[in-house]
């Protein structure tokens, strides 16, 4: 089994996400106590996506953050670097384009897109500097984006609380539902290494998006950041 270290190789981390592609939604549903599906339909809101608009779905994975926006007419590209989550993500849902790519060098052309999203994966790409201005790179002046990551919680009982579960209980369950409970590990790591919101909000800003600014959802414990390019 491999397990991803916190200096975030690509061939780790995307040999890590091989591994759980089979059981990776599932196993999300029940780490996070079902909070998964709710903070998705928060990221769905927010990108907005209408007939005919091009919306890239980065860190796509198997494809399930992606339907919603086909669903409303758009024409989604899902987009990842782990081939196991594509092939699963292409097994379940052949109407998708599926893409491989990295997030650092992303393989479209300048300003094709009218929106641009990444759930739960800007954590795992060794630059994350790198990454936004790749986003920048390939929306539409006018266009926007939506990152929706683990952050902090706001409030210090609620972090308390949190902190515990991730390092303590979270990787006792993974064992019972996922066949590489070590990414889990790696995956309570990441988080708590992982800025805060007005930090994120400041590497958007520097990257070149404007009109940023960050939603909290559960307390703070993902928020929801936003920004247009101008």
């Amino acid at each position: 089994m491999t397990r991803a270290s916190l200096d975030k190789q690509p061939h780790e981390v995307a040999a890590m996400f091989d591994d759980v592609a089979p059981k990776y939604d599932l196993t999300n549903d029940v780490l996070s106590l079902g909070q998964t599906r709710l903070w998705r339909k928060a990221v769905v809101r927010a990108v907005d996506a209408r007939p005919g608009e091009r919306v890239l779905d980065l860190a796509a994975g198997t494809g399930t953050s992606s339907q919603p926006f086909a669903a409303a007419g758009a024409h989604v590209v899902p987009c990842d670097f782990s081939l196991g989550m594509l092939r699963e993500g292409r097994r379940r849902q052949p109407h998708l384009p599926f893409t491989a790519g990295d997030a650092t060098r992303l393989p479209f052309a300048d300003g094709v897109f009218d929106a641009v999203t990444i759930s739960f994966g800007l954590r795992n790409v060794q630059d994350t500097d790198t990454a936004l201005a790749e986003l920048l790179r390939v929306t539409k002046p006018g266009g926007r984006v939506v990152i929706c990551e683990f952050s902090h919680p706001t409030l210090a009982p609620l972090r308390t609380v949190y902190t515990e579960y991730l390092m303590r209980a979270l990787p006792p369950i993974a064992t019972t539902v996922c066949s590489n409970p070590d990414a889990y590990v790696y995956l309570a790591e990441s988080i708590r290494a992982w800025p805060d919101q007005p930090a994120l909000a400041a590497r958007l800003q520097k990257a070149g998006w404007s009109k940023v600014a960050w939603r909290n959802l559960t307390g703070g414990i993902v928020a929801l950041h936003r920004g247009i390019r101008a």
